[in-house]
């Protein structure tokens, strides 16, 4: 019996599997249920888009204010979940379990820890900050009404997305799977309920949203406690210097990227604000679809992370080169067929959330565009998640901000001055193919140096 609370034969089960394992089944199986995660969650992100459409122009423009909440809810869940599960990863690949629970359990109170903080500053300035967010005079009380109760449920959300992260760090996506998926399908059920049988409106996705996240932050700490290789055990959480610089280095990216990324959605907003209710509503929908599109991405990236980490950490660099080169390929031939059923089916896909003419013109063109550049992503985001799991904070934290926040932020404020609605439209697309040039030159040095 080892000095964690867990039995020794399972840990050492799963550091067999993780790397002596056929590489490419390896990240198939521990995909498969973190792409099943994000779709449903993203599903369900979606269902409360198609709700609140029905409701009106202005209310799906509050969903593409109340995003921008919603990202940094994740920017500090993936801070502690991908910070701690780095590092736990890698501790794991080097047989130190001890040290791989202190991770655990220091991750996830910082998340819970993170989410108080946050509840407390956004409900203390939220008039205001749905205004600096992007909103009209129409759109705030409705993202008024639809946050608050988001917030209230901060401390549960980010808990979830740290301990999503933990549990698939430890080669248990499954879990987190379940965990997730949970309360994404029990909001299908909930939201409609309050939104319209209540008559809450806008409120009751809200508050739908809030419970739901709730519900699966209890399922995943059950499992934590109870089916983790390393056991949750908040008496083990007491951090060191050494540990924190750890957690701060793993989780940096994560952060720079779901903070860039909320960046990009509040200049977005910015940028379609002098062009009316339609293009934010428009632009909201938009970002949702192609949220939908890279969270199979980012899963499968997400599945390779594990095997990255524990490999690494065991120095076995040519399951590293294998696994990388195995998702870049894998995620290029995804995407180039999710392009073409996107670009043909565009103008239904805008309907069903909003038929309103205004909407749907925007949301096509923006659609179309975004089909021509969607297919680098595999390329820049399978780079940035393995110089994270590797440890390398400062190109990973790089790429991270480059994206959505050096090349994004300026470009969606910039563009729209020269070409009006079609810079906000095309945007992103012009980001993410100077992403893709900048991406190149770090993936050739960090693959040289594995060899």
């Amino acid at each position: 019996v080892t000095g964690v609370q867990t039995c020794a034969l399972p840990i050492y089960a799963q550091y067999r599997r993780m790397t002596g394992a056929p590489v490419r089944g390896l990240i198939l199986a521990l995909c498969l249920p973190a792409v099943i995660s994000n779709l449903v969650t993203t599903a369900y992100n979606l269902a409360d888009t198609y709700f609140i459409g029905r409701l009106g122009t202005s209310q799906s423009g509050a969903i593409g204010i109340a995003y921008s909440v919603m990202t940094v809810f994740q920017a500090f869940g993936f801070f502690f979940g991908n910070g701690s599960g780095n590092s736990m990863s890698r501790e794991l690949g080097k047989r130190n379990n001890e040290r791989a629970a202190r991770l655990l359990a220091v991750g996830f109170c910082g998340a819970v820890l993170g989410g108080l903080a946050l509840a407390i500053l956004g409900l203390s300035t939220l008039p205001h900050l749905v205004v600096v967010l992007g909103s009209t005079p129409t759109i705030s009380p409705y993202a008024i009404a639809y946050l608050t109760p988001i917030l209230i449920a901060a401390p549960m959300v980010c808990g979830s997305f740290a301990l999503n992260g933990l549990l698939r760090y430890q080669g248990l996506s499954l879990y987190g799977m379940i965990g997730l998926v949970s309360g994404a399908l029990l909001n299908f059920i909930v939201a409609p309920l309050l939104i319209f049988v209540a008559g809450l409106g806008i409120a009751g996705a809200g508050i739908a949203t809030a419970v739901c996240q709730t519900i699966s932050f209890i399922i995943l700490v059950t499992f934590a406690v109870r089916r983790g290789v390393v056991r949750l055990d908040l008496r083990t959480g007491k951090p060191d210097m050494l540990l924190v610089r750890e957690i701060i280095g793993g989780g940096m990216p994560s952060l720079l990227r779901q903070g860039a990324g909320s960046l990009a959605t509040t200049c977005v907003n910015l940028a379609a604000n002098p062009f009316g209710d339609a293009v934010i509503a428009a632009m909201a929908i938009v970002m949702r679809i192609m949220l939908a599109i890279n969270s199979i991405i980012i899963g499968l990236g997400q599945g390779f992370q594990p095997v990255c980490g524990y490999n690494y950490g065991a120095g076995l660099y040519r399951r590293v080169k294998e696994g990388y080169w195995f998702c870049v390929r894998l995620a290029t031939c995804v995407l180039v067929v999710l392009a073409v059923l996107l670009w043909v089916f565009a103008p239904q896909l805008v309907e069903i959330f909003r038929s309103d003419p205004a909407v749907v013109a925007v949301g096509v063109a923006a659609l179309h565009i975004q089909c021509c550049t969607v297919i680098l992503n595999g390329f820049n985001m399978m780079g940035n998640m393995m110089t994270q799991t590797m440890g390398r904070t400062g190109i990973a934290s790089f790429l991270a901000l480059c994206r959505q926040g050096l090349f994004l932020a300026p470009i969606v404020l910039i563009l729209p001055m020269m070409f009006g609605v079609l810079g906000v439209e095309m945007a992103q697309s012009v980001s993410d193919v100077l992403t893709f040039l900048v991406t190149i030159p770090f993936m050739r040095r960090i693959l040289h140096e594995l060899r």
